[in-house]
């Protein structure tokens, strides 16, 4: 009997392949060694969020649902057993890298050091810091037979401390203690020996002074163990009438941090007895609630490991440039009235739309600006922007988008803010997230009404524009900008469903609109033209459009896939998706930005799009894709893919063994990033 053909990969499990990809980046020698550190801290965050969310989801599944709860084809259960031993396979990885990069800093002269290896002259300079600095913010919790289990925050370190009285006694009291790192740096800079420098982490100057802390106690011996605890992210809202959204919203953020503990992350040196008595006291039954790891935990803290002024320990610096289209030009409304402009970040400056921004705020023709906002930075010059507009007497709206999962509470802050100083203020769509990246200004121009429309793949943050890939559109077309007044229509009237014939808009005509595109593909393919689909995308996790595409192979459409993280498609198998390649890029920046190319018959349609291919992407928000109709930025979106889909240095193969496989080359070497960056360099150069 054949074996059934494997058609879709759990995502979750395909989430954990990408975050291998991420771990990789740390394990590769070629990259600096603080930028090592820095790819082990974006892993571990990676893996905190992805227990926080994903992991809570499942075993919140299997809690109501039970022990034979299925996505799809595959047991609940089988998936947390698999998420299991790729997690530790991993952390074993991770911890081999952490030795090399840590023993590799040392040969540089940069140390990094334990409270067992510090020399007189330190010990005096850490007595006073301990005494003046960390002493006062330390409070241990102990954990006797009666008292209750102290709550232990996300996110945050623990030492697991065991204290002995009596030598040779069998009778051990335990405690807690939470290592300050919302107060002091997780790096403590110590005198150096010559031109060597040393440093230590704030949980082992804990260690160092635990006998200061505990002297009332008199112990005879003291052991601590570094523990994390990682809780379910999921806000539940309870709908009472008497509470506005905001209430609603504030009330569950403060419930997030006594979410049920999903892992428990702990040093493999603890004691058993320890151990158990803390899964207990926490209620972590489930086997795959448990890993073991290192001394060390919470390594999200080493983004901020210190260069301590060593160039050649990071990456060369990196400066966004001006487009040229908008060098030394007085107005930026009247380069846009003239033609259609694409920005490509971070290699483009982010201050073009923050000029864009300021001058709407200021000229005199300007009416109204409406905006979309999902992540601002906490100290946004885009919201700045707004508010100064609103001061100057234009009308201001922004659909903020509250839910942003973990910057709910920052955009909390700029709602009052907005709301303040003016600002129309709508809190999303009821049962919709809005993920569009829109905005759209309003200008009297003689006797006419010109509405000009910025269209993005990723955030208005000018703080992600420097690290994400993303593009943005801008356009005085003005059926896009009518279309795109539909959407802030909508926004206000939930009621009334626009219609849309340029935009393709989630939850709406998404999904359908895409899947025409493929279907032409379809026919072209099986009238034997030359039929193609070119994507990139964040996350591609949608049974339907899986199944789409498995359909244009199985008719000969060649597909090429750039995918970032989350891939549940099966590329390159036999009678399933023979016609279909993908690749994913992890590379110095986070590749976010989202592009759609549909081949048609020789006149090629292109689009970008705030939208994954996902289901909730598709269904479950308010997403827009724009197509781009301007020649000239046709052929920088075909070059730019192009330019990705050649990539041989940091792109990665994605096939049914799931490998994460290098894709070679005998030939130079290629890097798309800074194929990129040279690319955009060179045109802005010769621009006229």
């Amino acid at each position: 009997m054949a074996k059934p053909v494997v058609r879709h990969h759990p995502k979750e499990i395909s989430w954990l392949q990408f975050n291998e990809r991420v771990l990789q980046e740390a394990e590769d020698k070629r990259t600096p060694l603080v930028e090592r550190l820095r790819f082990l801290a974006i892993f571990s965050n990676n893996q905190d969020e992805f227990y926080r969310v994903r992991v809570a989801n499942l075993q919140r599944m299997l809690k109501q649902q039970g022990p034979r709860t299925k996505i799809a084809t595959w047991l609940v259960t089988d998936i947390l057993k698999t998420i299991r031993e790729l997690v530790l396979e991993h952390g074993r990885r991770f911890n081999d890298a952490y030795a090399n990069i840590i023993a590799s800093l040392e040969k540089t002269g940069v140390h990094l050091i334990s409270e067992l290896q510090l020399d007189s002259n330190q010990e005096f300079w850490l007595h006073d810091f301990f005494i003046n600095e960390m002493r006062p913010r330390l409070v241990p919790m102990m954990l006797g037979a009666t008292t209750k289990m102290p709550s232990m925050r996300d996110q945050f370190i623990y030492l697991a401390i065991a204290l002995t009285h009596t030598r040779g006694s069998r009778t051990t009291d335990y405690a807690l203690i939470e290592v300050p790192t919302d107060s002091l740096p997780r790096f403590v800079t110590l005198p150096g020996r010559g031109k060597e420098s040393y440093l230590i982490l704030l949980e082992d100057v804990v260690r160092w002074g635990l006998r200061n802390v505990f002297t009332i106690l008199n112990p005879v011996r003291i052991e601590a163990w570094t523990i994390k605890v990682t809780r379910d992210a999921e806000l539940e809202l309870e709908d009472e009438f008497s509470l506005s959204f905001v209430d609603k919203l504030t009330e569950g953020l403060k419930k997030r941090q006594q979410g049920a503990p999903v892992r428990m992350v702990y040093d493999a040196q603890i004691p058993a007895p320890f151990l158990r008595l803390l899964r207990n006291r926490l209620g972590l039954k489930q086997p795959d609630a448990l890993i073991p790891g290192s001394r060390t935990h919470n390594f999200k803290d080493f983004i901020k490991f210190p260069s301590l002024g060593r160039m050649d320990l990071v990456n060369p610096s990196f400066q966004p440039f001006i487009h040229p289209a908008f060098r030394d030009q007085k107005s930026i409304f009247a380069v846009i009235g003239k033609k259609d402009r694409l920005l490509h970040f971070p290699y483009h400056s982010f201050n073009t739309m923050v000029d864009l921004l300021r001058e709407a705020a200021i000229d005199p023709a300007v009416t109204q600006i409406q905006m979309t906002i999902y992540r601002a930075s906490t100290n946004s010059s885009v919201m700045n922007a707004l508010v100064n507009a609103v001061r100057n007497g234009k009308k201001v709206t922004v659909l903020l988008e509250v839910m942003a999962r973990f910057d709910e509470e920052n955009n909390l802050a700029w709602a009052e803010r907005l709301d303040e100083e003016g600002v129309t203020v709508i809190f999303g769509v009821r049962g919709l997230k809005v993920h569009s990246k829109l905005c759209l200004i309003t200008r009297i121009e003689g006797r006419k009404t010109v509405q000009y429309a910025t269209i993005g793949t990723g955030n208005f943050n000018e703080n992600t524009a420097r690290l994400y890939t993303d593009h943005i559109l801008m356009t005085c077309k003005q059926k896009i900008a009518e279309e795109i007044q539909s959407v802030f229509d909508f926004f206000r009237n939930n009621y009334k469903v626009p219609k849309f014939e340029r935009l393709l808009v989630s939850p709406f005509t998404t999904r359908s609109g895409i899947c025409t595109l493929i279907d032409a593909e379809i026919k072209n393919a099986r009238k034997g033209k030359k039929a193609y689909i070119h994507i990139k995308l964040n996350n591609f996790a949608d049974f339907e459009m899986e199944d789409k595409l498995y359909e244009a192979s199985d008719a000969g459409v060649q597909i090429r896939l750039i995918v970032r993280s989350m891939f549940s498609l099966i590329p390159q198998q036999p009678g399933l998706s023979d016609n279909i390649e993908a690749i994913s890029i992890v590379g110095r920046f986070l590749e976010h930005s989202r592009l759609l190319i549909f081949g048609n018959c020789g006149d090629p349609k292109y689009y970008l799009t705030s939208s994954d291919w996902m289901t909730r992407n598709l269904d479950g928000r308010v997403e827009v894709t724009c197509p781009i109709s301007d020649p000239d930025l046709q052929i920088e979106i075909a070059e730019y893919f192009e330019t990705q889909w050649q990539d041989n240095d940091k792109a990665r193969i994605l096939e049914p063994t799931c490998a994460n496989q290098f894709r070679t080359s005998r030939n130079t070497r290629r890097n798309s990033q800074n194929q990129i960056h040279d690319q955009l360099i060179r045109k802005a150069e010769v621009y006229q």
